[in-house]
């Protein structure tokens, strides 16, 4: 029999951990026809890859992303794509756009997840055809998906639609009985068109966009526990997922959202909660997380942290990022659109002295350090003080403080300061340990959201290469199977997709690496326009002499680390429902032949 592609001499990992070895694949029809340590018959066979020194794997499930408005337009999603990424996860953080209008997504989406809201609306003004779960899942079919995708729905979406977005931030406003029904069956519908479950936030920092309801923080975060505890009684009974946020600043609920795994007199909700990260400001809070989730797993739960295994650096321009979000100064520059008056609040002294004191404050939960000493200036138009810190700076200035000489350089040059930090992730012996926690998902890249803020697209092959560079030096802290496993099957079983293996009879969803291009080029800086964003610039990765090949559906979507000609053109994806098997999607020719028919 002959095969549409041969991978031939690789070593081939099959996603659930077992032992690697050298192999040789043959796929046909878009699925692993063989898996043989003999060569196969290449007679009649369009494509034979040499696969020798090489690492052939499945392809990696990404399990936070914010994509809902890329995808509408730019449904290649390429930068996931040529890193080995093959099945990404929508709906994140209680965002979704199944209900809502462009209006509202622009306001729910623009701030928090620093996405261009007139963008934003106009992506959904003009592509929406849906009004329901199951409608959405056909207007993505009906796109050429590079990826393959699966859905949450969001909390916030079902609560604006369902209220309106001003009823649904008002702290004295409750839905009545027949918006809670409405709810209940948007949620309902979304479960029985395949979506993996629902996703809420309770995070108090994450702020709306817009004129109306500026900088009420989500509608989630106004449910009040009779609504949640219906909506996740509809997730709990389906053997679904509740992906979540917990009020980092209120140990109760950080305790109510870890133990509503528990099945005390009921059954269990599969629960994966934001984040597990080593936090700067609070070295000590990440030695809980591992052992808690044990805890509630061992009592019968089914708990999950979401982690980024990769140091979680970001960049800003001027005072544009998220975590100014968390403090009262910082918010209140943030909800100022218009420059003039923003510009106005950070000259006026008053503020500037809230400003040092919330900076100066040790008390409190949070996620920034919030030491401007630790944070490079990576350009300017003033020259002298890039490749310096802001508290460098201040101490050149004549001992400023460094609060006033961050706010100084931002009124002086507003975005053109851009500046990098490190938040968390920042200890590779902690990262070590998490990586290699059950209780812990690889995962929370965030692709698609902040735009300017960070790039972790690559972060797959970053954990790929700490791996390999702790065995090569002797000092082991997992297997190669076992990190290939923790970013494809491990994640697809618990979500219950289609993806992340690659046997026999498994989708061929796959990635061919070269491991010796696993270097220093998967840290380095890069960008490149977004043509659906207005060109926008955006932060990515680039290393594309690691990626020789990703096959979505049997169908080469990548090639020496660029997109094929394919990928974004016509579908390779396909909307993964949970529990249910996923064919690949039929090629042109296929096509073409059926409507001959």
């Amino acid at each position: 029999m002959t095969y549409d592609i041969i991978i031939r001499n690789g070593r081939w990992f099959d996603g659930t951990g077992a032992p690697s070895a050298l192999r040789n694949i043959g796929i046909r029809d878009g699925r692993i026809a063989a898996v043989t340590p003999h060569p196969l018959d290449e007679t009649g066979c369009a494509e034979v890859v040499d696969a020798t020194g090489k690492w052939v794997l499945p392809g990696m499930v990404d399990v936070h992303t914010h994509y809902d408005v890329e995808v509408l337009n730019g449904p290649g999603l390429p930068e996931s794509v040529r890193h080995g990424v093959t099945t990404v996860l929508l709906g994140s953080c209680s965002l979704s756009t199944i209900h809502v209008g462009g209006t509202d997504a622009g306001d729910l989406f623009g701030r928090v997840e620093a996405i261009p809201r007139e963008h934003v609306v106009d992506a959904i003004d003009t592509a929406k055809t849906w009004n329901s779960a199951p409608e959405y899942v056909e207007a993505l079919e009906s796109r050429p998906l590079g990826p393959n995708v699966a859905a949450f729905i969001g909390h916030s979406d079902m609560r604006t639609a369902t209220m309106g977005l001003d009823r649904a931030t008002r702290s004295d406003v409750r839905p009545t009985s027949s918006e809670q029904a409405e709810m209940e069956r948007m949620l309902r519908d979304a479960l029985d068109a395949g979506f993996v479950g629902l996703s809420s936030q309770q995070l108090l920092f994450d702020k709306i966009d817009g004129e109306t309801c500026r900088s009420r923080t989500l509608p989630s975060t106004y449910a009040k526990p009779r609504e949640l505890r219906r909506l996740k009684s509809l997730v709990r009974k389906r053997g679904r997922v509740l992906q979540s946020g917990p009020d980092i600043q209120n140990p109760l609920n950080l305790v109510s959202q870890v133990a509503q795994s528990l099945p005390v007199l009921r059954k269990k909700l599969k629960t994966s909660l934001l984040s597990a990260a080593d936090v700067k400001a609070n070295p000590f809070a990440i030695m809980m997380m591992g052992p808690v989730a044990r805890l509630v797993n061992r009592f019968g739960g089914d708990f999950r942290w979401q982690h980024l295994p990769v140091p979680f650096e970001v960049y800003a321009d001027g005072i544009d990022l998220v975590v100014f979000e968390e403090f009262g100064a910082g918010a209140a520059a943030l909800h100022l659109r218009d420059e003039v008056e923003r510009n106005a609040l950070l000259a006026d002294e008053v503020y500037r002295r809230q400003f040092r004191k919330d900076y100066d404050s040790k008390f409190g939960v949070r996620v920034w350090h919030r030491d401007f000493f630790d944070a490079e200036i990576v350009d300017c138009p003033d020259e002298s003080v890039v490749g310096k810190s802001f508290g460098q700076v201040g101490v050149d200035r004549g001992g400023l403080h460094p609060v006033d000489a961050f706010l100084d350089l931002v009124l002086e040059h507003g975005t053109k300061v851009r500046w990098r930090t490190t938040i968390s992730n920042h200890r590779p012996e902690v990262l070590k340990k998490l990586a290699r926690d059950p209780g812990i998902q690889m995962g929370f890249s965030d692709a698609g959201a902040h735009l300017r803020n960070m790039a972790f697209y690559n972060y797959g092959l970053r954990l790929l290469r700490h791996v390999r560079d702790s065995l090569r030096a002797g000092q082991p802290f997992m297997t190669l199977e076992q990190a290939v496993h923790r970013m494809t099957g491990e994640l697809a079983d618990w979500y219950g997709i289609d993806a992340g293996h690659l046997r026999v009879g498994d989708r061929a969803d796959l990635v061919v690496l070269d491991p010796e291009r696993l270097d220093d080029r998967l840290d380095a800086y890069a960008e490149s326009t977004v043509e659906q964003y207005g060109n926008l610039s955006r932060m990515v990765n680039r290393n594309d002499e690691t990626v020789d090949l990703v096959l979505i559906g049997g169908r080469a979507v990548v090639r020496d680390g660029a997109p094929t000609e394919i990928l974004g053109v016509e579908r390779t994806g396909s909307f993964l429902r949970a529990g249910q098997p996923t064919p690949p999607p039929r090629t042109n020719a296929e096509r073409e032949l059926a409507d001959a028919r």
